[in-house]
């Protein structure tokens, strides 16, 4: 279940980050997005994985 929220909550941080590339707002800030976004899909795979 927190996969799935984790791997909905990367979609929004892309689609964040490239309006605001759009917007031609400063680079630091759609980067950060991307970043959030492969830390987002990093804890839904950590998520999938079993527990010891």
């Amino acid at each position: 279940m927190w996969s799935v929220i984790f791997m909905g909550a990367a979609g929004l941080l892309v689609g964040g980050g490239i309006s605001f590339h759009q917007q031609k707002r400063p680079a630091w800030v759609s980067v950060s997005f991307y970043v959030l976004a492969g830390l987002a899909l990093l804890a839904a795979y950590l998520f999938t994985l079993p527990a010891k």
